[in-house]
């Protein structure tokens, strides 16, 4: 019963507040409309996405105290973190209970991949103190992006120019030894914009594989730092003519322990190298014609060593080439892309036949409609990706909006997605060998239902989904000799049901900013009726703020339900609340002081079994606006 006191909690929040803001359905819409790039790709009035999405801007990641990229993504509605550690241990991310590597990754329009193993998102290597802005977009979005958008979308905007030449510095020191700062320097020179960002982050940690009653265990810490670069050039060559250039780097090197009970003095160690760059030349020919030319390149390098001594080590490097233009005429836009994507893989774990090398390409031509007038919004989205390994997948969706009523929005969606087998399942000694089918790509059909209503201070959403994904690519003992490996095997096997609502708002009363969320999923494997493993069934968050003379104060509860350790589901994990609060105060124009405390009541969980995180944790910081 006490499992669930903190989902029934935040449930009950949400609810009193739908019922604040539906009295107040007689506000004003909102005269700010953000503008969203990762819903289209390309720039699309927020009032007028068909899709359940979220914006956080730099006031949002300032907020954050403790923690990188994951930590802000686990308070927002729909995502669940899984990290076996500190915030530099590997990471994994659950958007609507799919899997981590169902939710593509983009940086700056760069994407962001690993193809060791299952792949996925290198989410603990992306630090908030180089962020400028995060795009997140829920559903089946490969008939826009290709692979990898089974889930959804998030994509990252780093820090850029602003106006005049500027300096902004930040710095901060708290609980477990941390110590962090970052200064960025930008501004205009003409024709020519500039941004450039450094920032690191030192801890000594905690002990992330707690073992109890057990006189021979020896506890230590375990740290983590992290290093951070990232720039910006951007030239303004003519009216409606820029080129742009920037470029991000990210390393991280953290402590963990590679058994339960590690042996005194053994230091097992986290090493991760994340790379990014794009090159882009965008111009805007008239009022209704854009186009841009882009190619863009990232690496992801992961290496896990043992007092010094390499034990793992697998680097990805992902390359495209894009050609995009848009047309609009009237009430009608039309979007065209061409785009190329090169994959490249070092592991040890490759055939010996490779060399420890494989690679693979995949060219792709993508069309979409979008339609605006009297209240009705419309899109089409269709694209075929055609690849080295398993030849051609095509993929849509189409949405359909209806402004019905002052501040009222309703939409429905349906739409098809795919994921290519990364490069290990395909040419490690577990993937097909020769003279076997080869592994054919994940695919799924996302269907939605959305309703939205918008106020001048609040807001109310609801959306429901259902998500089918199927020939989910499983590591299994049934396709023992189809590999070289006698001890299983990949092959095309799962099935999975995504279901899931989704209520979300916030408002303001007397001076008061609240928010609330709660989400109920169904993240069903098909085949045995179990649901899949640290997923819960209910969601809920509850946060309030308020001003007062240059001070900010605020505080949040995020509730998640128990969950399953694994998809047998036989290792239960219990259900947990976080109560966390921050503080800030405008010291003048160029100063502001900031404190958080995460977990304020010191809550002991876990999101993976056997993996502790991270206790009670103060945080004192100034940031400076020169």
């Amino acid at each position: 019963m006490s499992k669930l006191l903190p989902f029934r909690c935040a449930t009950v929040a949400a609810a009193c507040l739908s019922v604040c803001l539906s009295n107040g359905s007689a506000w004003a819409q909102n005269s700010l409309d953000p503008v969203l790039v990762t819903g289209t790709r390309s720039p699309l009035q927020l009032s007028r996405a068909l899709a359940d999405v979220t914006v956080l801007d730099r006031a949002d990641i300032e907020r954050q105290g403790f923690g990188n990229l994951a930590d802000l993504l686990s308070r927002q509605a729909c995502i669940e973190i899984v990290r076996n550690g500190n915030p530099g241990a590997s990471t994994s991310l659950f958007l609507r209970g799919a899997n981590t590597q169902h939710t593509l990754l983009l940086v700056d329009g760069v994407r962001v991949d690993a193809q060791g193993g299952s792949g996925g998102a290198p989410w603990e290597a992306i630090p908030l103190a180089q962020i400028e802005r995060v795009e997140i977009v829920r559903g089946a979005a490969s008939a826009l992006y290709g692979s990898d958008a089974m889930a959804g979308v998030i994509q990252v905007f780093t820090r850029r120019a602003e106006g005049a030449p500027s300096v902004q510095m930040g710095a901060a020191v708290g609980s477990m030894g941390l110590t962090k700062g970052d200064l960025t320097l930008s501004g205009r020179h003409g024709a020519l914009d500039y941004a450039l960002s450094a920032a690191a982050e030192v801890s000594d940690g905690f002990n992330a594989r707690p073992v109890a009653n057990d006189p021979a265990y020896t506890p230590d810490l375990d740290d983590w730092r992290q290093h951070s670069l990232q720039g910006r050039l951007g030239w303004q060559a003519a009216a409606g003519q820029r080129l742009e250039g920037l470029f991000t780097v990210s390393e991280v090197d953290a402590g963990y322990d590679a058994a339960a009970k590690p042996r005194p003095g053994v230091n097992d160690r986290n090493l991760s190298d994340t790379r990014a760059a794009r090159l882009l030349w965008a111009s805007t020919w008239s009022a209704d014609v854009r186009s841009e030319l882009s190619t863009g390149r990232s690496r992801q390098r992961y290496e896990t060593t043992t007092d010094g001594r390499s034990t793992y080590l697998t680097e990805t490097e992902v390359s495209q080439w894009a050609a995009q233009g848009s047309w609009r005429l009237g009430a009608n836009q039309l979007n065209a892309l061409l785009e190329r994507r090169e994959d490249r893989l070092v592991n040890n774990g490759l055939r010996p036949a490779t060399g420890g090398r494989a690679d693979r390409s995949q060219n792709a031509l993508g069309l979409s409609w979008l339609f605006s007038q009297n209240g009705w919004d419309a899109q089409l989205h269709a694209r075929r990706d055609d690849d080295s390994e398993f030849g051609g997948v095509s993929t849509g969706s189409a949405a359909l909006g209806w402004r019905f009523a002052n501040g009222w929005r309703a939409w429905a969606s349906a739409g098809s997605a795919f994921r290519a087998p990364t490069l290990y399942q395909v040419f490690s000694e577990f993937g097909p060998k020769s003279g076997q089918a080869a592994l054919a790509p994940e695919r799924g059909r996302n269907r939605e239902l959305g309703l939205r209503w918008q106020g001048k201070d609040s807001e109310l959403s609801l959306s429901t989904y259902d998500n089918r994904i199927r020939d989910l690519i499983s590591w299994d003992t049934s396709f023992i000799g189809r590999c070289d490996s006698a001890w299983g095997c990949y092959g095309n096997l799962a099935k999975v049901r995504l279901r899931g609502l989704s209520l979300q708002g916030q408002t303001v009363i007397a001076g008061w900013r609240l928010q609330a969320g709660v989400e109920r999923q169904d993240p069903t494997d098909q085949l045995t009726g179990k649901r899949l493993g640290r997923r819960a069934e209910q969601l809920g968050r509850i946060g309030v703020e308020r001003d007062w003379q240059g001070l900010t104060a605020g505080a949040q509860v995020q509730a998640q339900g128990a969950r399953f350790d694994d998809h047998a589901n036989t290792r239960p994990l219990g259900g947990y609340a976080l109560l966390n609060l921050h503080l800030g105060y405008r010291i003048n124009a160029q100063a502001r002081l900031q404190v958080n405390l995460d977990n304020a009541l010191d809550k002991d969980y876990e999101t993976a079994k056997g993996y502790a995180q991270a206790g009670r944790s103060l945080q004192v910081g100034v940031r400076l606006s020169l």
